[in-house]
């Protein structure tokens, strides 16, 4: 659950889980973690109230994965944040004013016995906006992972809390970080003052560039290669991340790696009606759409059985014939609509007279609600295989989100229990999966070469392609669910394709997809090659730098 709130449709935010874990990197691992530093202020300046101070609580555990066991120490803690602008030595400060500040929470592992140089160090979240790491700390890549039904709804507590076998701490430390406000994340200041500071595109990204920068200095990890896994929004947040460590703090990463893609909102099939007049949402999400309706073998006698078969055909349907319908508008001749909704009811289930109720337009929320006909089961946005009853049969389209109930309770059960129990963290304290921050988010950004910040539809896009222009060697990933309505894994592909960068540097980026959903690790086989692929992709972007100087020599 992490995906970007359903806010079109009146749903509660989505578990955006659009990530991030690491463990304390000494010369000598399994020493005592330094004590916070605490810069002392100035003589010359009056003292600032402080909020927050940072923690920290150091334990130790070991995970198998593919037959190796690691053993790994665990740290439990927070750092203290400021809005961009900030100082050692604040400037005419005002205690009557409160600069606003943000404590942030992570979880980090650390394997034993690794020279921190020669060990990649990955930083994982996930997105929202408003959406703690619960998500991919027990359900991806922390070393602890909370069982769950594949597609169906999970029975209730208790819940089994296992070794996770798909973490990948075989291949890289991990850094779990929850957003400001989110999980045991904390924001001090007047309310509009905080707002103002961390909720927003830019603010947000200022906020993980300051917490990614301390950590590298905290646990002496500036020599390690570094990587930025973001889930759901928390893709949108890497675009920015990367692109600001590596022009403003001279910070070079290796790797971002992306789940559920979220850069160019104009294709995310929740936002359709807030670019009326640009018909692209609908022909990206209509693969998705062909998939679910394969999955719960809605799909009409005549259509493909193979789901590759059909996506093939799908695709070609929805660029070509789909797209010059969409673009004809009022003025698409009556015999060619006859033909586009025979075609949509062939490759998606829908019935006709729905598909013509929506001008051929199939918003992803219509689609859930209209996929079983006039029965009272809706499908999954963030992963369309699961279902659930409906809520209002009368609604134009999907109330909630079946898989988010399905399973939603057994991730944030889990990581109460195991954050207090194993990482000794947050005994008196309230964990937040979630806040509402959607309604305040400022969504207006500054992107690379852009004088001011512009109120578009958010793209992240030019920011992506700025960063692997300034860093010719940074590579990214990209990786989809087929069964996601969310993030629709088309959508990952156009946006692969409208990279604004060198043909050259086209070979640095990958994309691999899934049988799952927004969540690909919710589905067991989908987690284990989720884990592979990304193993392998760390591997390979940690060695080729050094390698690349080696050559220039």
């Amino acid at each position: 659950m992490h995906a970007i709130p359903m806010v079109v449709r009146n749903y509660p935010s989505g578990v955006c889980a659009f990530l991030l874990g690491a463990s304390l990197a000494l010369r000598a691992f399994g020493a005592e973690a330094p004590p916070p530093r605490q810069p002392a202020p100035s003589p010359e300046q009056p003292a600032v109230e402080q909020h927050f101070k940072a923690e920290q609580q150091t334990s130790e555990g070991s995970v198998s994965i593919g037959g190796r066991n690691i053993d790994y120490q665990a740290l439990a803690g927070t750092l203290v944040i400021h809005p961009k602008g900030w100082d050692d030595v604040p400037q005419n400060a005002d205690k009557d004013k409160p600069v606003p500040e943000a404590s942030m929470f992570y979880a980090a592992y650390f394997a034993k016995g690794a020279k921190a140089e020669r060990r990649p160090i990955t930083f994982l979240y996930n997105g929202g906006p408003g959406s703690s790491t619960v998500w991919l700390h027990m359900g991806a890549f922390g070393p602890r992972r909370v069982v769950t039904a594949s597609d169906t709804h999970t029975a209730a507590a208790p819940y089994e809390i296992v070794p996770n076998e798909y973490s990948l701490l075989d291949v890289s430390d991990l850094v779990f970080v929850d957003a400001p406000g989110t999980g045991f994340s904390r924001i001090g200041g007047k309310d509009k003052e905080r707002e103002k500071a961390f909720y927003g595109i830019d603010a947000d990204a200022q906020a993980f560039v300051d917490f990614i920068y301390q950590f590298l200095s905290r646990y002496e990890r500036w020599n390690s290669p570094k990587f930025l896994f973001g889930e759901s929004y928390g893709t949108t947040r890497n675009a920015v991340v990367v692109n600001l460590l590596q022009s403003e703090r001279f910070v070079d990463v290796n790797g971002v790696i992306d789940l559920s893609q979220a850069q160019l909102w104009e294709d995310l099939p929740d936002f359709e009606d807030a670019n009326p007049g640009s018909d692209l949402v609908f022909v990206l999400g209509l693969p998705t759409f062909a998939a679910t309706a394969w999955y719960h073998h809605a799909l009409a006698p005549d259509a493909p059985r193979e789901l590759e078969a059909l996506l093939k055909e799908v695709e070609q349907f929805a660029t070509s014939e789909y797209l010059v319908a969409l673009q004809a508008g009022a003025g698409l001749d009556a015999a060619e609509r006859r033909s586009i909704v025979r075609k949509l009811n062939r490759y998606t289930g829908l019935p006709e007279a729905t598909i013509e109720k929506a001008n051929l337009r199939i918003s992803g929320g219509v689609f859930e609600k209209h996929l079983k006909g006039d029965s009272d089961v809706t499908v999954g946005r963030l992963d369309s295989r699961f279902s659930g009853p409906t809520m209002d049969p009368l609604s134009k389209a999907a109330d909630y989100d079946p898989q988010e109930a399905a399973i939603g309770s057994a991730y944030v059960s889990a990581l109460n229990k195991y954050v207090r129990s194993d990482l000794k963290f947050g005994a008196d304290r309230t964990y937040k999966p979630e806040i509402d921050v959607f309604p305040v988010w400022n969504f207006q950004h500054q992107a690379p070469g852009i004088p001011a910040a512009l109120p578009l539809t958010p793209n992240v896009l030019p920011d992506l392609a700025a960063a692997m222009k300034r860093n010719p060697q940074l590579k990214v990933m990209f990786n989809s669910g087929y069964y996601d309505i969310a993030t629709p894994f088309f959508a990952t592909l156009y946006e692969r394709d409208h990279l604004s960068i060198p043909e050259k540097l086209r070979a640095n980026v990958e994309v691999a997809l899934y049988e799952s959903g927004h969540m690909v690790y919710a589905h067991e086989a989908s987690h284990r090659a989720l884990h592979d692929k990304v193993a392998s992709f760390i591997q390979r972007a940690s060695a080729e730098p050094a390698a690349a100087t080696q050559r220039d020599r």
